[in-house]
């Protein structure tokens, strides 16, 4: 008894944990997407810039919220918070069970410990490196059959497949659990003005600087250093919630949005 017992309440575990990841998925495959109102602050006026690198990267300002519901965005991204919780218990239990771990836990985990050896840009680049290249990308609508789903990191793990959000989720939490602050840390959705295509990457503020950490380079690169890269929202642990863009460089489609804001 002594020895199944382990085996038992693991097996238990993953059942709890396999009908939550389920009902998880399948909410965000039938969930039709919110229209989102960008708001604009005007580029030189009323609202005052905030000092650089201080909050957020790409100069994102927390003024005026209400404006900015993306209602579809920040369900996403709360309801990743609880999953998170969720697999951050899995991995405890690993840590005490090894060989009762799954695959995908053993190889995310292996990242995370990798990167607790390291600090400061060295760990921000060791994370973005090691996502890269144990996920190979593939949009939402080849693997689930479906325009948008946010992945949890050990589900992106065990599939080994993901798109630009799943690649950025799993850099955020293996950064958080290999030590960084959630301070320092945002899931910035932007718009890519070279590709014409919205795009997701993490941002992680080291010594002042954001670095950002994009699954289609290794380089590790500030927000000062990708122009290209036009911010739409941050998210991150405090009250998960859409950040107003104070850069006014967008696109038609959402100038246009923003312009019905009056």
């Amino acid at each position: 008894m002594s020895i199944r017992l382990p085996w038992l309440a693991w097996l238990l575990l993953a059942a709890v944990f396999s009908v939550i990841m389920s009902a998880t998925w399948r909410n965000a495959a039938r969930a039709e997407p919110a229209p989102v109102r960008i708001a604009l602050a005007p580029p030189h006026g009323s609202i005052l810039a905030e000092p650089p690198n201080a909050k957020a990267p790409f100069g994102l300002t927390s003024s005026a919220l209400a404006a900015t519901p993306a209602q579809a965005m920040t369900a996403k991204w709360q309801a990743m918070q609880a999953t998170f919780a969720i697999e951050t218990r899995v991995m405890n239990l690993c840590r005490q069970m090894p060989d009762a771990c799954s695959p995908a836990a053993v190889r995310f985990m292996a990242i995370v410990d990798a990167a607790r050896a390291e600090s400061g840009r060295a760990r921000a680049g060791l994370i973005n490196r090691a996502v890269n290249l144990a996920i190979r990308p593939m949009r939402d609508s080849a693997q689930f059959g479906v325009a948008d789903v946010w992945q949890s990191p050990l589900m992106t793990f065990a599939s080994g497949a993901g798109d630009c959000e799943d690649y950025a989720i799993a850099k955020y939490v293996a950064l958080r659990q290999a030590g960084m602050s959630a301070d320092d840390l945002k899931l910035v959705i932007v718009h890519d003005a070279r590709s014409g295509e919205d795009h997701a990457v993490t941002a992680a503020r080291v010594d002042g600087d954001w670095l950002i950490l994009d699954n289609r380079r290794m380089l590790l690169l500030t927000d000062a250093q990708t122009p290209e890269l036009k911010p739409l929202i941050a998210l991150g642990e405090e009250a998960p919630k859409p950040v107003l863009v104070r850069d006014v460089g967008l696109d038609v489609r959402f100038a246009v949005m923003a312009s019905a804001l009056g």
